[in-house]
Formats: C-alpha cells, sequence, structure tokens
C-alpha cells in the first residue's frame, strides 16, 4: 500500500466588491486620497490580459481574514471540525503582519487548538509549494489532514500609477483539504501523484516588490512584463511536462490544466505547448485577476462548483512568481 495525500474538501472566497475594468477610467474610488484615474481602457486590459473585473478588500479587511473563510468552506466541505487538523501551510506574500504569520491567525479564527501552522511565501508560484509541502507532511508521517490556503491582498501593495500593474491584480483566497489515504501506488489512485519545484533567483530583478525591512516600508510591486511573459510559457510548460513524466502520465490523460491566473495569453500559450485545448483549461482570470498565490485554490474550488472537476479526474496545476520560483503538482481528484 502507499500513502497519498487526497483531496477531501475545497473552497474559496472573494471579497465583496467587484472592480470592472471601466472603473480605472471613470475613477477608482477609496484606493488613495483621491480618485484613480489612468490612460487605459477596458478594451486594452482585456486584449494584454483576458482580465474584464477583479475583486478588492475592504478596509480593514486583512489576508488572514479572506483565508479564514476560505477554509471554513472547505472545511465545510470535507465535512470536519477545525480539530479534525493536524497542520495549516498557507501561501501568500501579502501576510497582516511581519510576523506571526498568517497561518497561526487562520488557525486562531477557526478555534484550532492542536496541531501546528505555518506561512509559505514563493509569491505567485506560493499555492504550489505550498501543495508540495503539505504534501511531504502527509507522506512522512506528520499530519493526517492538512489545510492548504492560497490568500492574497494584493490590492494593498500596488502602484496606481502604474498602468502596467494595477489593472492587473485582485484579492481572494482559496483553500482545500488533504487527507493521507492508503492507495496502489498507480496511476489510478486518488491523491497527489507528483510534484516539481524550481526557482533561479538570478532573475529577481524582473517581478519584486520594492519595500521591505532593507527599506522600513511596505513597497509597491514592480514588473518588467515583457520578460517575465518571456519565462512563464516554457517554464510552465516544462514544469507541468515534468510532473507529468514523475507520474507517468501523459498529456491525453489530463483532464484539466488549472493554471495560474495571471494573464490569457501565457494560460493560452502554455496550453498549446503542452498540446492541450483551451475547453481542457479552467480558466477564472476573466473575473478574478492576478490573485496570485489564490488563483489556483480558487479556480480549483469554483472548476468543481461549475461541475467542470470530478472525482477521478486527472488535475494539473502550475505556477510561476517572483524569485524566479515555478512549479507545478499532478493529482487525481
Amino acid at each position: 500500500m502507499t500513502t497519498r495525500a487526497t483531496v477531501i474538501g475545497v473552497g474559496h472566497y472573494l471579497p465583496d466588491r467587484v472592480v470592472e475594468n471601466s472603473e480605472f477610467t471613470t475613477g477608482l474610488e477609496g484606493m488613495t486620497d483621491h480618485p484613480i484615474v489612468l490612460e487605459t481602457s477596458d478594451e486594452w486590459i482585456r486584449a494584454r490580459s483576458g482580465i474584464e473585473r477583479r475583486h478588492f478588500a475592504a478596509p480593514g479587511q486583512m489576508t488572514s481574514d479572506l483565508a479564514t473563510r476560505a477554509a471554513r468552506a472547505a472545511l465545510a466541505d470535507a465535512g470536519i471540525e477545525p480539530d479534525d487538523l493536524d497542520a495549516i501551510v498557507l501561501a501568500t506574500s501579502t501576510a497582516d503582519l511581519t510576523f506571526p504569520s498568517a497561518a497561526t491567525m487562520v488557525q486562531a479564527e477557526l478555534g484550532m487548538t492542536r496541531g501546528f501552522a505555518f506561512d509559505v511565501q514563493a509569491v505567485c508560484a506560493g499555492f504550489v509549494y505550498a501543495l508540495s509541502n503539505a504534501n511531504a507532511l502527509i507522506l512522512s508521517g506528520q499530519a493526517k489532514r492538512v489545510l492548504v490556503i492560497g490568500a492574497e491582498t494584493f490590492s494593498r501593495i500596488m502602484d496606481w500609477t502604474d498602468r502596467g500593474t494595477c489593472v492587473l491584480f485582485g484579492d481572494g483566497a482559496g483553500a482545500l483539504i488533504l487527507e493521507a489515504r492508503d492507495g496502489d501506488g498507480t496511476v489510478d489512485d486518488r491523491g497527489i501523484l507528483s510534484c516539481d519545484l524550481n526557482s533561479d533567483g538570478r532573475f529577481r530583478d524582473i517581478l519584486y516588490v520594492d519595500g521591505g525591512t532593507s527599506t522600513g516600508d511596505t513597497g509597491f510591486l514592480r514588473m518588467e512584463g515583457k520578460e517575465v511573459f518571456r519565462h512563464a510559457v516554457e517554464k510552465l510548460a516544462s514544469t507541468a511536462t515534468k510532473s507529468m513524466e514523475k507520474a507517468g502520465i501523459t498529456s491525453d490523460q489530463i483532464d484539466w490544466v488549472v493554471p495560474h491566473q495571471a494573464n490569457i495569453r501565457i494560460i493560452a500559450g502554455t496550453a498549446k505547448k503542452l498540446g492541450l485545448p483551451m475547453d481542457r483549461v479552467v480558466t477564472t482570470v476573466q473575473d478574478h485577476g492576478n490573485t496570485s498565490a489564490a488563483s489556483i485554490p480558487l479556480a480549483l474550488s469554483v472548476g468543481k462548483a461549475r461541475g467542470q472537476i470530478k472525482p477521478g479526474d486527472v488535475v494539473v496545476t502550475e505556477a510561476i512568481g517572483g524569485g524566479l520560483a515555478w512549479g507545478s503538482v499532478l493529482l487525481r481528484w
């Protein structure tokens, strides 16, 4: 028998405020002391990213708040209580505080009085890193049930004068619960079948936040979009292929690609490179924008709610973010 980390529940949460592309041209309220008006258009944003709208957190609504709401939805979907969990792994780049971790804040809000909780920071690749770590905790016997969350409030680190970045990002959270279950050690097992993680710090300057302990302030997101795009398609296709090879799965056996929802052109380019049609790709970027570490669990939860992802389906997730950091996880739902 082989132990597999198997998905038993999934959920998500989006803040109430929906911001349409048109608000950037008519005057976006509430983000600075005065309305933000950019030289852009709905057509320009859609053509370059596929994004039509995104959600922004309310004043005072923190990343841990979003994460807790998504966690409760996943717990309800799994039919278990917080103290049935052994661990929480939370992927975020926008934690409420430098420390303690947002994961421990979620642990407290859920009323979870046992186990352990910690954050993982790999920006947009954060959720696949968190999922891989949760898988390792289960396979090593350190945990039997792990809540894995991706949550972000990227609206708090936007430079609202930079139309090339501030129109791309949104806030949200997604969560899933992994449980140790026995499998036969074949590709027919439910659960995580393979993981692949990568990073290359030589490319840190093409996507970063210009603040932190070195500057004494939070800073703003900075991105060289063309350079990120150049790396993204090749690296995403490569890591997804590696996960398939590790699992002994071929592309024709993939039911769904659930990619990081950064840009529809990157998503389509990666699918083409993998030889998979877009009707086998779960896309939410049009409604959520780029929610960084939250985008994959959000898309998994939405994909299940839509009736796309069903028990037994083979799903490959892949993401790339600042670092550069990228990776993939292949699982049978």
